[in-house]
C-alpha cells in the first residue's frame, strides 16, 4: 500500500481498512491479514499505559512503538501519531515529523484544523505526508469537555467541513473523522478528493479505523461505535472479519454511528 493507493480506493469506491498496532506481533498479524493501513496511535496511552486519556504519551514513546511496528509491517501503509504538545509550532512540527519518518513511518497524523495552518504548510513544503484528524480530538478532550460527539449544531458542523477543505488545500493526504454525525461525515467525504477514514462517523466515510484492542473486545466499556469482532475463533479470523465487514459496508451500522 502507498498513499496513491488510498486515493485510488476512494475514486473506485473501495473501502479502506485501518487498525492500530503498537508492537511487532500485532502488526505482523494485521499486515498478514491484509489490512490496508496500520496506525501507531497515541491511543497507546489508554490501552498500553492505562491512562484516562492520551495526553501522557511522549515523542520518544511514539518513536519506540513505531520502530517496533515497522519491523513487521511489509504491505500496509504505516501512519504514526504525533503526540500531545509535539506540534505547537511549525518548526517543532517539522522536527518531530522528521523523527517519525526517519524510523519508518510513511505518514504522520496530528489533530486539529485551522489553528495548525503553519504546521500543515511546513510539512507540505518539505513533502512530508500528513493525515489530518477532525471531529472529536482526544488530545483536546479537556477543552472539549470530555469524549463528546462533535458537529451536532450547524455552526460546529460548518467549521469541521471548512477545516476539512482547508486541510486538503494544505496538502493533507487523508483525514480521520471521529465521533461526528454520519450525515456530516458523508457530506465531508463527498466534498473532498482525498479519502476520509471514519471512527464513529458512519458508513459513508472512505474507510474505517478501530483501535485494535476495541476490535478484539479487550477494552472494558468501549464506546458505542466499537464492535467486538473476536466473538469466536482467532485474532486472525477477527481481523479478517473486520476487513470484510468494512469492505462490504456491513460495518459500521446505524448501531455504531451517530
Amino acid at each position: 500500500m502507498n498513499i496513491e493507493d488510498l486515493k485510488r480506493f476512494k475514486q473506485s469506491g473501495k473501502k479502506i481498512t485501518c487498525l492500530t498496532a503498537y508492537d511487532a506481533s500485532f502488526a505482523a498479524v494485521f499486515d498478514d491479514c491484509g489490512v490496508d493501513v496500520i496506525l501507531v496511535g497515541d491511543s497507546l496511552g489508554n490501552v498500553i499505559q492505562g491512562g484516562e486519556n492520551t495526553l501522557c504519551v511522549s515523542m520518544n514513546e511514539m518513536i519506540y512503538h513505531t520502530q517496533a511496528v515497522v519491523k513487521t509491517t511489509n504491505q500496509a501503509l504505516l501512519i504514526s501519531d504525533m503526540p500531545y504538545q509535539s506540534y505547537t509550532s511549525a518548526q517543532q512540527t517539522l522536527e518531530n515529523a522528521k523523527r517519525l519518518m526517519d524510523v519508518g513511518a510513511q505518514m504522520v497524523k496530528f489533530e486539529g484544523g485551522r489553528a495548525h495552518k503553519a504546521s500543515f504548510k511546513i510539512l507540505q513544503k518539505h513533502n512530508i505526508p500528513v493525515c489530518g484528524h477532525l471531529g472529536l480530538q482526544p488530545q483536546s478532550v479537556l477543552e472539549m469537555g470530555g469524549y463528546k460527539i462533535q458537529g451536532r449544531d450547524e455552526n460546529d458542523a460548518q467549521r469541521i467541513l471548512d477545516d476539512a477543505k482547508m486541510l486538503e488545500e494544505w496538502g493533507v493526504k487523508t483525514i480521520v473523522l471521529e465521533c461526528i454525525p454520519a450525515s456530516l461525515a458523508k457530506q465531508i467525504s463527498q466534498s473532498l478528493s482525498i479519502p476520509t477514514i471514519g471512527i464513529g462517523a458512519g458508513v459513508d466515510c472512505d474507510g474505517q479505523v478501530l483501535v485494535s484492542y476495541d476490535m478484539l473486545g479487550i477494552t472494558q466499556n468501549p464506546p458505542k461505535f466499537v464492535k467486538n469482532f473476536l466473538t469466536n475463533g482467532s485474532i486472525q479470523s477477527a481481523t479478517k472479519d473486520f476487513i470484510q465487514a468494512v469492505k462490504n459496508q456491513t460495518f459500521p451500522t446505524n448501531e455504531h454511528s451517530y
